[in-house]
């Protein structure tokens, strides 16, 4: 079974939610948890109990592992396979892009059967050229794995890049947007190239209507975004928009049950 049609069988079963794993230093604090791999792998695990099996996606932001060298990676690594155990979909937020070899080097480690850090999708960065991406997308076809684009961040740096306008007309992001619906044509019900559009970019200024695959709307809840940003960016009835929470969630802990209700209270407030 293909990435776009897994995601589509959890979001229905569970909401269209995304939730992240972000153990960035403020809320190891916040869990008394100690700044080291210990207190990462306390944290992160605690997030593994809390939603394996009750959130559609979960999105584990690999920086915050990778800060604490090979042990962070070697938790990283238990997260992934954790949470696949669980049934849960799994996003790797890496934000990887490269060339050539190095670009398949990251498509082996994060797409590739038998990696360790495999999960069933990556973020990628298309600004090196969306050709750059190719050793990444043939790789994710091959293993029925899926990837989410960077194609119009939330970040305010991020528009003087993604909104250029290129000779054709068209913005960056539109020309990304334009190249994932390509890979996705003819995929039912949903293509396995996703994308990442901040819920807080305010107006949308492009196109998705012929993507045909998931959009990951990060911002939601602690970044800003409310449920009427959500409908203004993206409207009422834009298939496959799945609204990412991290902090906001994740205040809620150390409590593991605490944790999976404010998950299920964030799906149903985004289902309402």
């Amino acid at each position: 079974m293909r990435f776009g049609e897994r995601l589509a069988r959890a979001t229905a079963a569970h909401g269209p939610l995304c939730v992240g794993i972000d153990p960035h230093p403020g809320l190891l604090d916040a869990w008394g948890l100690p700044q080291d791999a210990r207190g990462l792998e306390r944290f992160a695990l605690t997030c593994v109990e809390a939603f394996g099996g009750h959130v559609a996606l979960v999105k584990p932001q690999a920086a915050f592992f990778e800060v604490h060298g090979s042990r962070g990676v070697a938790v990283l690594e238990r997260v992934v396979a954790d949470l696949r155990d669980s049934g849960t979909l799994v996003l790797v937020d890496a934000k990887r892009g490269d060339i050539g070899s190095t670009m398949a080097a990251y498509a082996a480690a994060y797409l590739t059967d038998g990696s360790p850090l495999a999960g069933d999708a990556v973020t990628l960065s298309p600004y090196l050229g969306f050709g750059s991406l190719d050793p990444a997308l043939e790789a994710a076809r091959a293993s029925g794995r899926g990837v989410f684009v960077l194609a119009l961040t939330s970040n305010p740096e991020g528009s003087s890049v993604q909104r250029a306008v290129g000779a054709d007309g068209r913005s960056v992001a539109q020309s990304v947007i334009d190249a994932a619906a390509r890979r996705n044509a003819g995929a039912d019900p949903l293509g396995d190239v996703g994308l990442v559009v901040g819920a807080t970019v305010g107006e949308l200024g492009v196109d998705l209507s012929d993507l045909h695959g998931p959009v990951l709307a990060p911002g939601f809840g602690a970044q800003g975004a409310t449920v009427a940003d959500l409908r203004a960016v993206f409207g009422h009835d834009l298939p496959g928009v799945l609204p990412a929470s991290s902090r906001d969630v994740l205040r809620h802990g150390p409590d593991s049950a605490s944790l999976r209700s404010a998950a299920v209270a964030v799906r149903h407030l985004l289902e309402m």
